[in-house]
Parts: structure tokens; C-alpha cells; sequence
């Protein structure tokens, strides 16, 4: 049998328009927040396939999403590359070496060997597979990775930053540097993407968190033609896998009509308007999103986004999403009035 979100990502017809949400297995959930107490930190959480599946599997049951998507962290793959990881109450994920030089990146595990080493993420894939199997509600797995460029990035500063100015520094100053931590990451990511599919995913996502940084004339130099590179790597071997990019805050790039690759699903942050999304994309890709997550802390502005995006998609080529992740405060009773909303409004 089918899976909704599986034919959406396709434009195939669904008895209405699927949805999900970024950061849907977080800590907005109280059932979340006990399964990572037991697990001891973030990262444990991780690395343990048992408990990684419990929290993927739970926005399913609780908020009644179409996919769940893999509970992990774009950071392993720098992790499992050499990089030391540790995640900072108030600080967030560290790194306590970046890469500042030729020789960082030549120490770097590249390729299949740094790809082998996720074997947790791909346990936890397996048996997801096995459980979601034995439902009978057809819902897709979602598996993910970081751009190679939001990756870099946090490879090379360190930590997360609000001015990306050693990247930035590195882009001007030294672009083949630059480019050859981007051709590392992205043969592993390649690989990674790979394995995952190989262990049971139905659907890919490519999550560009940090492309804003970019100015948009460097955009497909530094961060989108990696991307596609990817995209078109996986397409090739797997063309029944759907392929989702989501570059956060490139509306200029869209605008500009910019967007191209093979792929399927073009995600929609919050911050480009739908109806400009549809007028230059639509044709070619699904569009998914893109509510403002801040609309969930109001039951009714949450109708009001759900009902002008729908009017703008017209339930077709759509997967309803947020614009960006959850946030943690947000109450339990209001994601699920967005499922519900989504559901109501797109039911053929």
C-alpha cells in the first residue's frame, strides 16, 4: 500500500495534503524530554537506536504527523569525520579543534570510512523500518542530513555563530580552501545519504540551516551546487527515493530563479512568501511548508496561516510543514490543532 507522503513528494494525488514538522521529536513533547533524561545528554540519545526510534516514533502517536523523520543530528557526520563533539548546556554543540588549515582538512576521515562509522544512525533506521512496518498506517521515514556548507560551517567556527566571519574570512580570502572542506563533506555525505536509504528510509532531506549566510551571489558556488551534487548522486541510484532541499532564507535566490537540480520536494521557509515560491517553482518541484513556527503559540493564527496557504497551493503539489523547527515552549494541544487544521482544510 501506498504512503501519503511518499505520493505527495511525487504530486501524485492524496485524500488530502500530508504534514509534518521540523524538530516534530523534540522538546515541546514531555515524553520527549523523559526518554533524553534517561538517555543521560543529547548526544547519548544519539547513539542509541533503541531510544532514538521511541522518540521519532512518538510525534506520530501524539500530534498525528504523516512521516516521522529520524531522530539524530546533522553533527554526527563531523563527529564520526575526527572532529571531537561535545554538546554545552547554554552553548550548544562545540567542536573543540575547528578546521583552520590544509592540514586540519587532510586529518579529517573522509568517505566511506568516516560514512561506516555512523552505525548507530543506520541501527536506529533498521528498526524503525521493522516498527513502522507493522503499522497500519503507511507512514514514511524521513532520513536527513546538513548541507555540506551548514556543516562547514560549524567545522570551521567551532560552535554555532551569529556572524559566520572565519567561514565568511575563509570564503573571500581563501575559496579553494573552502572548497576542498566542501568536497570532503560532501563525498561523505554522498555516502552517508546512501546507507541510510540502503538501511530503510523512504524519503531524504537536505537541510540547509545556515544558507542566509551566504550573500546570494555566492550561493551556488558555495553551498546549492553541493547540494544538487548530492541530490543528483541519489536520484541516479535510487530515483523512487524523494529528495527534499530545504536551504533556509534564500528568497532572493528563488526570486531570482536560480533554483535547479533533480530532485523532488523544495522546502519553503517561513520568511519567503508561498505565492512567490509557487510562481517561480511550482512547475517544476512539490513545494512544502511554510509556516511561520511562531504561529503556534496562537491556536487561531494558526488557522489563518493554514487556510491562506492552502487558497495559495489549492491542495496541490503541497506538503504542509512549518517554515522552520518547532519551538520547545510551544504547548502540545497547539501542534496538534495544526495536524488537525491541515488535515481539515486539504481533505478532498
Amino acid at each position: 500500500m501506498s504512503k501519503i507522503f511518499v505520493d505527495a513528494c511525487f504530486g501524485k494525488e492524496t485524500p488530502y495534503t500530508p504534514v509534518w514538522m521540523m524538530r516534530q521529536a523534540g522538546r515541546y513533547l514531555p515524553e520527549y524530554m523523559a526518554v533524553r533524561a534517561k538517555a543521560g545528554n543529547f548526544l547519548n540519545l544519539c547513539h542509541n537506536p533503541e531510544l532514538a526510534a521511541e522518540v521519532t516514533i512518538q510525534p506520530l502517536d501524539i500530534v498525528g504527523v504523516d512521516a516521522a523523520i529520524l531522530f539524530s543530528d546533522i553533527l554526527v557526520i563531523p563527529n564520526e569525520m575526527g572532529m571531537k563533539l561535545e554538546f554545552l548546556k547554554g552553548e550548544g554543540p562545540v567542536f573543540d579543534k575547528p578546521v583552520k588549515t590544509e592540514e586540519d582538512i587532510d586529518a579529517l576521515i573522509g568517505g566511506e570510512e568516516a560514512a561506516s562509522k555512523l552505525t548507530y544512525v543506520y541501527e536506529t533506521i533498521q528498526l524503525l523500518r521493522k516498527q513502522l512496518d507493522e503499522r497500519e498506517d503507511n507512514i514514511a521515514l524521513i532520513g536527513f542530513t546538513g548541507a555540506p556548507w551548514t556543516l562547514a560551517t560549524y567545522m570551521i567556527e567551532g560552535q554555532g555563530t551569529k556572524t559566520y566571519n572565519i567561514c565568511k574570512k575563509m570564503m573571500y580570502s581563501n575559496p579553494t580552501l573552502l572548497h576542498k572542506i566542501l568536497r570532503k563533506v560532501t563525498d561523505v555525505v554522498k555516502l552517508y545519504m546512501e546507507k541510510q536509504i540502503e538501511s530503510g528510509v523512504d524519503v531524504v532531506q537536505i537541510f540547509d540551516s545556515w544558507a542566509a549566510a551566504i550573500e546570494p551571489s555566492k550561493y551556488d558556488e558555495f553551498s546549492w551546487k553541493y547540494m544538487v551534487e548530492i541530490a543528483e548522486y541519489l536520484k541516479e541510484k535510487y530515483p523512487h527515493i524523494p529528495v527534499i532541499m530545504f536551504p533556509k532564507g534564500i528568497s532572493a535566490f528563488i526570486e531570482r530563479g536560480l533554483v535547479y537540480g533533480n530532485f523532488d520536494v523544495f522546502g519553503v521557509d517561513w520568511g519567503t512568501p508561498m505565492a512567490m515560491a509557487k510562481e517561480k517553482l511550482g512547475d517544476k518541484y512539490i513545494l512544502q511548508g511554510n509556516m511561520e513556527p511562531c504561529r503556534l503559540y496562537s491556536k487561531e493564527q494558526t488557522t489563518a496561516c493554514v487556510e491562506a496557504i492552502q487558497n495559495i497551493m489549492g491542495g496541490k503539489r503541497h506538503i504542509f510543514n512549518l517554515g522552520h523547527g518547532i519551538l520547545p515552549d510551544v504547548p502540545v494541544e497547539n501542534a496538534k490543532h495544526f495536524v488537525s487544521e491541515c488535515k481539515r482544510v486539504s481533505k478532498k
